[in-house]
């Protein structure tokens, strides 16, 4: 497959804004546990990305992709599972790795939005942001190229669990 095939503006954009749906559920669902269930940071996060993969899943099939005439949804939900967990991995230790690095470089750590009570951990924050951006481009070159396309792994798979 040549580069420019994986990186088509089409489905770039496309991806882009399924995705984009997928993180603003994961933030919100992150913070909101952080928050009112004092959830601590990495598990709020991997809360918010389980949440968020079902839908992740449907979007990405009917939009991102042109699978949605496809009928392989069963080996597709099994490859974007394996594609999930690395994601997941990136998107949890990248976030709490680049959290890490801020809380050394970046002097304050929490912001008050301006007439209110509410405040925003700038370093979560940023963190969690740079997190999910690592597993979007994993993600889309993964999806691209192994989830929505026919690679025999299924296959071979079923046969050595002797399905």
């Amino acid at each position: 497959m040549k580069s420019q095939e994986v990186f088509n503006r089409k489905d770039i954009l496309a991806y882009f804004i399924v995705a984009g749906i997928g993180a603003l559920l994961q933030l919100l669902i992150g913070s909101l546990l952080q928050e009112w269930f004092q959830l601590e940071y990495e598990r709020a996060l991997a809360v918010g990305y389980v949440s968020s993969f079902f839908i992740g899943f449907v979007l990405t099939k009917l939009f991102a992709f042109n699978a949605k005439n496809s009928s392989k949804t069963r080996r597709e939900m099994v490859k974007y599972t394996l594609v999930s967990i690395v994601s997941g991995l990136i998107t949890v230790y990248g976030s709490a790795l680049a959290r890490m690095i801020l809380t050394n470089i970046l002097p304050v750590d929490t912001y008050t939005i301006p007439y209110s009570v509410k405040e925003v951990h700038i370093n979560k924050l940023l963190g969690h942001i740079s997190g999910m951006g690592m597993s979007f481009v994993s993600n889309y070159i993964l999806h691209k190229t192994f989830t929505f396309r026919n690679t025999g792994f299924y296959d071979r798979l079923k046969r050595l669990l002797g399905l």
